[in-house]
């Protein structure tokens, strides 16, 4: 006969998480926007006028920072559009999905940079030293003050922190950019310019991987970084009456909210459901960061592999009773 579960209560609760997402900073993102446009269009000229491929490297990733910055935007405020009847979760989603293409854009980018550093090892030219200190120390202000626009809220946030990380790792570049435009001009080794060109393009591919990662994991609803299911779901098993957690699912709504689905077997369950729920959606928040979480509350434990509750296959968690 076919196992019935006694689903007492179902909780339904959204926290909120402490951390802003990217709306928080529309301003930064305003700002941010409008100087490395006006930079890059600086940039280029200058790149080209001195013959650097540097400055033109620098350039490159400089608009792919823009692109960048207007798609988390873009992306922000979508997320913060309603619910509706087939969006049920809103458009939250696309916080992600801006993230993802926005690290396969950089690193598009980053091909068509290598292709021309290429041709400029291979037919060194003279190169005017000056102007591309110049041009990069300026740099070195506009990248770090726009990283310094993002840095209080680099940790909530992938796109945030995609912003800083992109900033700073520039500001960084630039600086290198500056030491290269002087031995340059000082040496005159025209070679040296597209070699810090490569060393340019190595750092931007090298600092931007784990966001590439991350990103991608997010896309494909992984349990996002700094959150450990295994003690989600000690930490549920811990509550008051709790004998077995099954059917335990965490994964990103955006790049900064999480959601949690359980069922939570809590055999003689009392008048205290609601109160239960509510302390469990607060301590949810306050310990891992999950603002939104839907609880299922069975009075038995179903059998493995039981249709509607536990996947074929899953391991069920032999967790007896808590003693008094």
């Amino acid at each position: 006969m076919a196992h019935n579960h006694s689903h007492h209560s179902h909780g339904h609760s959204h926290g909120h998480a402490h951390d802003h997402g990217p709306m928080h900073y529309g301003r930064a993102f305003g700002v941010g926007i409008g100087l490395n446009l006006l930079f890059v269009a600086g940039e280029v000229a200058g790149g080209l006028w001195a013959n650097s491929s540097a400055l033109l490297s620098d350039a490159g990733h400089n608009l792919s920072d823009v692109l960048s910055l207007a798609l988390a935007w873009g992306a922000a405020w979508l997320a913060g559009r309603p619910s509706s009847k087939r969006y049920t979760y809103g458009l939250k989603s696309a916080t992600i999905q801006a993230a993802l293409l926005n690290a396969a854009l950089l690193y598009l980018a980053l091909g068509f940079i290598l292709w021309d550093t290429l041709h400029h090892l291979r037919s060194p030219e003279p190169v005017n030293g000056k102007a591309v200190m110049l041009l990069a120390g300026l740099g070195i202000a506009v990248n770090g003050f726009t990283a310094w626009l993002f840095s209080s809220g680099q940790k909530g946030d992938v796109n945030v922190r995609g912003a800083y990380l992109h900033m700073l790792t520039d500001a960084l570049v630039s600086a290198g950019v500056v030491v290269g435009g002087a031995v340059v001009y000082w040496t005159g080794w025209h070679w040296l310019d597209p070699a810090i060109s490569f060393g340019i393009l190595g750092l931007i591919a090298y600092g931007s991987w784990g966001l590439l990662r991350e990103t991608v994991q997010l896309s494909l609803q992984a349990v996002p970084a700094g959150i450990d299911l295994e003690a989600v779901r000690t930490f549920l098993l811990a509550r008051p009456g709790v004998t077995q957690v099954h059917d335990l699912h965490v994964w990103p709504l955006s790049t900064n909210e999480t959601a949690l689905t359980a069922h939570l077997v809590r055999p003689g369950v009392g008048s205290d459901g609601n109160q239960f729920l509510q302390n469990l959606q607060h301590d949810l928040v306050h310990e891992f960061n999950i603002g939104h979480c839907t609880v299922q509350i069975e009075q038995d434990a179903p059998l493995p592999g039981q249709h509607g509750c536990c996947d074929a296959g899953e391991a069920m968690p032999a967790t007896s009773a808590k003693s008094a």
